[in-house]
């Protein structure tokens, strides 16, 4: 659990040096914090000229007994500070938390606590001290925020709920890692849409408190996608309702999972589940061993159900209706990978019972990928339904099929390993959004099976960027505005090679060089070792 710590009340002496203060504040339930950074900080994250004198909000204040400030120091870096003159803002006892909107009361709930002020709900009045939400302004991305901090006083706004949660990350991690919010005005927002962290708790299970932990930890560094792989060959980690015969013993409720879930959506954290089929479905095929998939010699193919029989599609849709009401959010996994049937030389020699029902599904001269390809889009029509964007693993699609995978199903690429591997530009080029899962950099898979290695922040940092979803090469800049970013996976191989203490150990920087990446593709300014410095001195 995160420690409580103490609340130290700092004055502000002359001229006060920025970023000196002594104050740490946190709260029970979120930690976080930084201090302040370069001069007049572009989007580039280069010191620009610091004459510039900026908005009117910008505008230094008269005293002269101030040097221009720094940049504030945060992970992610903030894309923009415009300096100013003056002592910046330290929380002190009486300051308050406002509101110009009752839609913010979460989000100015959550600060007042982190910070040690009294939440004052909506309020017109201005007071030395206060920290105000509000929403409005900004270009319209509902995840942009502007921070000016002038006058005592600190007003973050944006156009959408999400953006101002982000200024209150930046606050915290300013007053957090420095004691003090530097004076002037932070303008920022990310360049992916899609910042995500990936678990698999089927293999491995995962505790309700740990889970929790990690979106606190998530939120405050802006990501905003906690994706949960819950059923795979080793177990069903979700209670069910439709198919309770299917579930692991150990297993979280629907009631743990609601709150994960409410938990995230405090954070502006979508939960994307996935149910990957048709292989990978070990756990209900033992308790359905009739839907499990057998070649022409009758042998058992582990994981992978018969996609010919209309049980199987049921199963699987009544389990896709179901958590289609726990999850509330707006994006869903499908999985598709390593289905086994299309992992030997001949599918349709090899399990012609397939390629029989691709045929009469699809014409005479249908293949078992065809059929494969039938069964991601019409698990695709089920979700759809309910409002969801959906995505599936790369080796989920077929090179030349006659029957093609929807067009709205995104490409979720994590290797190029696969038989028949297709490279991320085949799919670009046809005009499909590509999530970056890229498994040289972002796999954090316990064990370090076959030639896999603990990812390092350090080469997240310094070699990675969203373009590079395969290997070490990046795609086209052209391609850029089709990937609309990715996800750090956790992958539960060999469940007992790490604790829960020690995989959030083991992905502490690569979390952070993750989110640093995906705000900012671009090379930073700061050393690696500035950044880990930097995390150090932020803590969690």
């Amino acid at each position: 659990m995160i420690r409580k710590r103490a609340v130290v009340a700092a004055a502000v002496v002359g001229t006060l040096a920025l970023g000196t203060g002594v104050c740490v504040w946190a709260s029970s339930d979120g930690d976080g914090g930084t201090p302040q950074g370069s001069a007049r900080q572009s989007s580039s994250g280069r010191v620009a000229d610091s004459g510039d004198p900026g908005t009117p909000s910008a505008s230094p204040s008269p005293s002269r007994s101030y040097p221009l400030s720094q940049a504030p120091r945060t992970i992610p870096t903030v894309r923009s500070h415009t300096p100013a003159r003056g002592p910046g803002w330290t929380p002190r006892p009486g300051g308050r938390v406002v509101v110009s909107d009752p839609e913010l009361a979460d989000e100015g709930r959550l600060t007042a606590r982190e910070l040690g002020l009294r939440y004052a709900g909506e309020k017109d009045d201005v007071r030395a001290g206060d920290v105000r939400l509000a929403l409005g302004g900004g270009d319209g991305n509902q995840e942009s925020y502007t921070m000016t901090v002038r006058g005592g006083r600190v007003d973050i706004s944006g156009p959408g709920e999400a953006g101002v949660f982000y200024g209150t990350r930046t606050l915290k991690q300013e007053v957090h890692g420095g004691g003090t919010a530097p004076e002037g005005v932070v303008r920022d927002e990310p360049a992916k849409p899609v910042r995500g962290f990936m678990l698999d708790i089927a293999r491995k299970p995962y505790s309700e408190t740990w889970i929790e932990d990690r979106i606190r930890e998530l939120g405050d560094l802006k990501f905003n996608e906690l994706g949960l792989h819950f059923s795979d060959d080793q177990a069903f980690r979700i209670e069910s309702g439709s198919h309770p015969e299917i579930v692991s013993r150990d297993r979280l409720t629907k009631a743990q999972v609601r709150k994960i879930v409410a938990l995230a959506d405090s954070r502006h954290i979508t939960v994307v589940p996935e149910i990957d089929s048709p292989g990978h479905l070990g756990a209900v095929i033992a308790a359905h061993p009739d839907l499990q998939l057998r070649n022409a010699s009758g042998a058992p193919t582990r994981g992978a159900v018969d996609i010919s029989e209309d049980a199987s599609a049921r199963i699987v849709d009544d389990l896709l209706e179901e958590y289609a009401g726990l999850f509330t959010g707006d994006q869903w996994h499908l999985g598709g990978d390593e289905y086994q049937a299309l992992t030997v030389r001949d599918p349709q020699a090899s399990f012609p019972q397939l390629a029989a029902a691709a045929r009469q599904a699809f014409g005479p001269g249908a293949t078992v990928a065809d059929l494969a390809t039938g069964w991601l889009n019409d698990r695709a029509a089920t979700v759809r339904a309910h409002d969801r964007t959906v995505r599936a693993w790369n080796d989920g699609f077929y090179r030349d099929t006659s029957v093609r995978p929807d067009p709205d199903i995104r490409v979720a690429y994590w290797t190029g390993k696969e038989i028949g591997a297709r490279q991320p530009v085949e799919y670009l080029s046809a005009g499909r959004k590509v999530l970056n899962y890229n498994d040289e950099f972002l796999y954090y898979v316990l064990g370090q099976p076959q030639t896999f290695v603990y990812p390092t922040g350090q080469r997240i940092y310094e070699q990675w960027n969203p373009r590079v979803l395969r290997g070490t090469t990046a795609v086209p800049e052209r391609y850029d505005g089709q990937i609309p970013g990715g996800s750090f996976a956790v992958w539960s191989d060999f469940p007992n090679a790490q604790t829960e203490a020690q995989v959030a150990a083991g992905i502490r920087m690569p979390l952070r060089a993750t989110a640093q990446k995906l705000w900012d593709p671009r090379t930073p300014a700061l050393s690696w070792a500035g950044f880990r410095e930097l995390a150090d001195r932020l803590g969690r």
